[in-house]
């Protein structure tokens, strides 16, 4: 699967960080999606440039209740932006010149050997830079760049220089006969715990690669079933206590986990229950289009179990997964191994209908049948007309629908024949997407 490599932008407050990372984003970015359990929040999106992407982080703010200096927590943020990234952007701010806090952090990340892209922000005239911008060639950081976040100038050439320190030739790391499994979840869910017990007893082969992420190892796995391998996320929580950032470095792992992936496995801790680190995980996932499993770790540990105690679990989580009900659930226990051999058959399930082609004219007798059971909404005397729908693409599977106008297709309808198609083909473990297009749009 093709890895992102991660471009962290990192500066002091106040120099236009956010306001270049949202910039840079929305250049591929035209849909935006209201996913629940996906917060709004987030420093991590894709950026697309010269048919690549790149997983760009922004280093964010200080936070307001820290009672660290200034100095010292720009040094905290900016020293795990240095271990995560393979390019690191520095913004300064061309209208305050350089600061004391700038000399400090080009210095830290000079020490570190990674590439450094300077990015000087708030050059908002055309033309010709002004005299002080040359100032900034004094950081040691090589040729400076002159952005406006504000407008866009510049942001090509930004890119540009980004680009020069990537190699994206080895996007694909295993062949097309394998399946890459993403085992996600919050710290101590047993992550390392299930790849130990699937590489102990289950494997025909099993190899250590070094993962393109620190602290990441895959494990290929080869038996009855197929090829599998599987990513393991575990050790993205350091000793060291960095309380402002560290959760949000230690779900940027994950989320690079889930784009390299076929298949998301999102642990729970089924001794402690759903967590919002478990939403932002499964979230991502499902905006991704990747298949999913849940599989709810730790059941050898739950104490006083009835036989209604599984059945109230899942009515819990169905309610806390609500944004992806096609999922499907597992009871599991690393530990003594308990329902872990079900896995391999239900990845390999939800990887097949995640890839799963449905001809046009099967879906469309699919539609005659729901329009039929149901109409179509009205609005003022007009009614939605389906003319047809066809499937576009796979991972996940796409469908257009053909409208007389796009503004009648209600989200609740979009919803109904969603449901159909999965009361007819199945599509279990895999979101589905619905693009409505008018007769006539040319951008179908």
């Amino acid at each position: 699967m093709a890895v992102r490599p991660v471009v962290a932008v990192v500066g002091r407050p106040n120099v236009g960080k956010s306001t270049l990372f949202n910039k840079l984003i929305g250049q591929r970015l035209s849909i935006v999606e209201d996913t629940p359990g996906v917060t709004r929040d987030r420093i991590y999106a894709a950026c697309e440039w010269r048919n690549h992407e790149i997983m760009l982080v922004d280093t964010g703010g200080i936070e307001p209740y820290s009672d660290d200096i200034i100095l010292s927590q720009m040094r905290r943020q900016a020293q795990l932006a240095i271990e995560s990234a393979e390019v690191i952007i520095l913004v300064v701010d061309m209208k305050t010149g350089i600061t004391a806090t700038d000399q400090e952090v080009a210095t830290m990340l000079q020490k570190s050997g990674k590439p450094i892209v300077l990015c000087v922000n708030k050059c908002d005239g055309i033309g010709d830079p002004p005299p002080e911008f040359y100032e900034f060639y004094n950081l040691g950081l090589g040729e400076p760049i002159a952005v406006s976040s504000v407008h866009g100038h510049g942001t090509g050439d930004l890119l540009d220089a980004v680009y020069e320190h990537l190699n994206f030739s080895d996007d694909e790391e295993y062949g097309d006969d394998s399946i890459t499994v993403a085992i996600v979840g919050r710290p101590n869910a047993g992550k390392s715990s299930l790849v130990n017990r699937i590489a102990g007893r289950e494997a025909v082969i099993v190899s250590d690669i070094a993962g393109t992420t620190r602290d990441a190892t895959d494990t290929v796995i080869e038996n009855e079933f197929g090829k599998f391998v599987f990513i393991d996320t575990a050790g993205i929580r350091r000793k060291s206590k960095v309380e402002e950032s560290i959760e949000k470095y230690s779900v940027l792992r994950a989320y690079m986990a889930v784009d390299r992936s076929n298949v998301c496995i999102i642990m729970i801790d089924a001794t402690k229950g759903f967590s919002e680190q478990d939403s932002k995980i499964a979230g991502y996932a499902h905006e991704q289009g990747k298949a999913c499993i849940i599989a709810i770790n730790k059941w050898d540990a739950v104490e006083d179990k009835t036989d209604k105690t599984m059945q109230e679990m899942k009515k819990q989580l169905d309610i806390d997964f609500s944004f992806m009900p096609y999922a499907p659930m597992v009871f599991i226990s690393a530990m003594t191994g308990q329902r872990v051999d079900k896995l391999y058959e239900l990845i390999k399930k939800v990887d097949e209908q995640n890839a799963r082609r449905i001809s046009t004219g099967m879906i469309n007798d699919m539609l005659n049948y729901a329009t039929a059971r149901v109409q179509p909404p009205s609005d003022k005397g007009k009614r939605l007309k389906i003319y047809y729908m066809t499937q576009v693409s796979t991972r996940p599977p796409t469908f257009a629908c053909f409208v007389n106008r796009s503004e009648l297709f209600h989200f609740s309808y979009q919803r109904y024949l969603e449901n159909q198609i999965r009361e007819n083909f199945g599509f279990e473990g895999t979101p589905i997407r619905m693009l409505v297009r008018e007769k006539g749009d040319k951008n179908n």
